[in-house]
């Protein structure tokens, strides 16, 4: 399974934000953004309990205002 993390931060905090993101095991790729949120993260995980866990660790950083999650759907079979 895998998710997009979209996160807002206190205002100069992007860049540590993400770099601290991207050291939370599951988290694959960070990147500071432009627009509604500040950071983006793409996780993978095998159940929900842990996304839950990564959403948890990226809400503990310093600098972190709040987080949206979107997990990916599986594709559709025809």
């Amino acid at each position: 399974m895998n998710a997009f993390i979209m996160i807002n931060t206190e205002r100069g905090k992007l860049w540590k934000v993400a770099e601290k993101t991207l050291g939370i095991k599951g988290v694959k790729i960070c990147e500071a953004v432009t627009g509604q949120y500040d950071v983006i993260a793409y996780a993978e995980f095998l159940n929900i309990p842990e996304l839950s866990e990564i959403i948890e660790e990226i809400q503990l950083i310093e600098g972190v205002l709040r987080t949206t999650t979107a997990i990916a759907m599986a594709p559709r079979l025809s």
